[in-house]
């Protein structure tokens, strides 16, 4: 008998599969799955969801190599693989309603906060920073969402600090008025240090996530909130990632393609895993039942005549250019900071022609299954 076990290498567990990783049915969406096995093994294929069933579909040998193709039949599938000896268990997600679509997200955001604070202003949109996310969203139906800290510190602040507990609730019915748009969720504590959340355990991700998330519900409403956010640097253990889980987070953005420049921005996540997200738009965590969603686009770190360049790049596969998650953060904005960027706003409006020209709809990914 071979040596060759049974092993499946497509789909991988956990992988989430859409209308470009199969064909359509009136059954569901007919998949292949491949793998290799014993030569004189006998391989099966079907698929569970719930109560519905497919298959037994005995596979195509070619070697040591087989392929079958399976329905899926519903949101979370369970692809069965057996054999006289073994059995493998394939947990994946259909993402049925899948669509081009985009969402803009800005890190770091805590200075606009602290001149509301201090202001005099009617409205939020009084302040510039609102006023042209507003405009984004007008023009281009853009979906906004702002990961915030719960103070600002000497990196962003320097001589003045500011907490959001003095950030007074009169705008909360202008926050929630504009929720259609417009998202408010945890990012970390602070600024610095860098990578704060590397070796945090359970509570203190609990900690701070709660005391981020309790003045975003009392300054603006729980309307804002979402299940989706960044943690600071994209960066946290297990167990802290377990703490946003048990608080409702359901799905976080990573940076998996950017390693090279910007290492170890995966969460938990080992490389293998990693890469393999790079060269998709998205994937579930089982065990965890966590969904990550990759950045394609850090737009503050492209030049003006980087942005469309490098979504021509995301876009020229099918397999990446379905969700395209945009990035920006809060201090290349801000005329009194040294990395302040003059043409930062030129950025945003190019990165969002590009996705406007090519159809792509604005969403929350916390809506519907990922934004679909």
């Amino acid at each position: 008998m071979s040596a060759t076990r049974l092993n499946v290498t497509w789909p991988l567990p956990g992988d989430i599969l859409n209308r470009h990783d199969g064909t359509v049915t009136p059954q569901g969406l007919l998949v292949p799955v491949r793998g290799t096995a014993p030569r004189d093994a006998t391989v099966s294929v079907a698929c569970e969801s719930g109560p519905e069933k497919s298959g037994p579909v005995q596979a195509i040998r070619a070697g040591d190599c087989f392929e079958a193709y399976v329905p899926l039949l519903g949101r979370r599938n369970d692809i069965l693989v057996t054999t006289e000896q073994e059995r493998i268990s394939l947990p994946v997600l259909w993402d049925r309603d899948s669509q081009p679509r985009y969402r803009f997200s800005i890190d770091d955001n805590i200075l606009f906060l602290k001149d509301l604070a201090f202001s005099e202003y009617r409205s939020l949109f009084d302040h510039w920073y609102l006023a042209f996310w507003r405009q984004m969203s007008r023009r281009y139906g853009t979906k906004v969402h702002f990961n915030i800290y719960y103070q600002a510190d000497e990196s962003v602040s320097p001589g003045g600090q500011f907490r959001l507990p003095q950030l007074p609730d009169r705008f909360k019915g202008e926050w929630r008025d504009n929720a259609d748009w417009l998202r408010l969720t945890f990012h970390a504590r602070q600024n610095k240090p860098d990578r704060p959340y590397k070796d945090a355990g359970y509570e203190e991700m609990a900690r701070d996530f709660e005391a981020v998330t309790g003045e975003i519900a009392r300054f603006a409403g729980e309307e804002v909130l979402s299940p989706f956010t960044t943690v600071h640097w994209a960066e946290a253990t297990r167990e802290g990632v377990r703490a946003l889980r048990d608080r409702g987070i359901r799905g976080l953005i990573g940076l998996f393609a950017q390693r090279q420049s910007v290492p170890h921005t995966r969460y938990y996540l080992d490389e293998a895993t990693a890469d393999h997200i790079a060269s998709r738009d998205y994937w579930w965590d089982p065990e965890m039942d966590m969904l990550f969603v990759g950045c394609d686009a850090v737009v503050n770190s492209l030049a003006l005549g980087e942005v469309s360049p490098r979504l021509d790049e995301i876009g020229e596969s099918a397999h990446t250019a379905e969700l395209i998650e945009l990035l920006i953060h809060e201090q290349y904005f801000r005329r009194e900071l040294s990395i302040y960027q003059p043409d930062v706003q030129k950025k945003v409006v190019r990165s969002l022609e590009w996705a406007s020209a090519r159809g792509y709809k604005p969403v929350f990914w916390g809506q519907g299954f990922i934004g679909a």
